[in-house]
């Protein structure tokens, strides 16, 4: 077996325990202590890799024929933009009115952009791709407006935002990276991904490992000696992702839309690229903005299988949650495991 067939392989078992990944992750910055707080200079450099390998499947195409029926992508754009970030502020104001810097961890938590990782959850389930991809890649080139304006809107003068550093932030973490992996695609139409999306994956699931469990190591000492508050915060957190899932069901549930589409709206509503989300908190804010943040990460992929599963029944794929024995040729399966 040959390396490119070996690192397939290795994809293919990281997916399996996808859901895993990053709660052993923050398990392990925890345990570390303050220990991997000396490689936090390494975060932004490995966070731009790992766009740069997810962004390899995007291409202009696949955006251009999302954007000729924008109808979908508005109402996700609007969800992930508008609704969530108000849920979240209020969810933060309601519980935590005395501390701004847990409710700007709650409106961070919803204003970064959605998951890359979403792309492995909607291939799983069969869900709208193209728009999973046109959604990625519009979100991610609208981040650093989008982030550091609504944090402005929603907590105004409440904490010190540093958006000029955090955009150039953005920029270099996500949007050029990912320009830089849909130009290469497009250049070579397609075939970079087809022949090094697969081997690449792993550097995915690995680097998010090193980022969670970096990023955890930051504010171990708040999760080590978890309390009351915290497992408020957490509670808090898991209950707003949740209704994400659900307002992103009952947006494609009452326009009635085609099984792929209600897939991809699901996940894309509930998911949030949390690595990043994380980045952020850790560089331009004190450690409480983190707390929301780094709970996300606890159950993310938990919730992505759990409401995967129920996708799976509700829709009609089958009884798989992790989609990994269905059959198909050596290319589709590649494809599959590219991220």
């Amino acid at each position: 077996m040959g390396i490119r067939e070996a690192l397939v392989r290795v994809n293919g078992a990281l997916e399996k325990i996808m859901p895993l990944i990053t709660p052993t992750a923050i398990l392990v910055g925890v345990l570390s202590g303050t220990r991997l707080t000396a490689y936090e200079w390494a975060v932004p450099w490995i966070f731009a890799v790992m766009t740069f390998v997810g962004s390899l499947k995007t291409s202009f195409a696949d955006m251009a024929r999302v954007l000729r029926r924008p109808g979908k992508l508005l109402w996700l754009l609007a969800i992930l933009h508008v609704v969530m970030p108000l849920i979240g502020w209020a969810a933060g104001s309601l519980f935590f009115s005395d501390d701004p810097y847990v409710v700007t961890g709650f409106v961070l938590l919803f204003v970064i952009p959605t998951g890359v990782v979403s792309v492995v959850w909607v291939t799983i389930y069969n869900g709208n791709l193209a728009l999973t991809l046109a959604l990625i890649l519009i979100d991610t080139l609208l981040s650093p407006l989008i982030v550091p304006a609504s944090l402005h809107v929603l907590m105004g003068a409440a904490v010190e935002i540093r958006t000029w550093e955090m955009m150039k932030g953005l920029l270099w973490m996500i949007v050029v990276p990912s320009a830089a992996g849909m130009l290469l695609n497009q250049w070579t139409k397609g075939s970079v991904n087809r022949t090094w999306g697969p081997p690449l994956a792993p550097l995915v699931k690995v680097g998010l490992f090193a980022v969670v469990a970096i990023n955890g190591s930051t504010i171990s000492g708040e999760l080590r000696h978890a309390d009351a508050r915290m497992a408020t915060i957490i509670a808090v957190t898991l209950a707003t992702v949740v209704t994400g899932y659900l307002i992103g069901w009952a947006v494609s549930s009452w326009f009635r839309w085609n099984r792929e589409d209600s897939v991809a709206v699901q996940f894309n509503s509930g998911m949030r690229n949390l690595s990043a989300g994380a980045v952020l908190a850790v560089q331009y804010f004190p450690p409480a903005v983190s707390l929301p943040v780094i709970s996300g990460m606890l159950f993310q992929q938990v919730l992505a299988a759990t409401f995967g599963w129920r996708i799976g029944r509700s829709l009609g794929k089958g009884e798989d949650p992790a989609g990994l024995a269905a059959p198909g040729s050596r290319e589709s399966e590649e494809r599959r495991l590219s991220l």
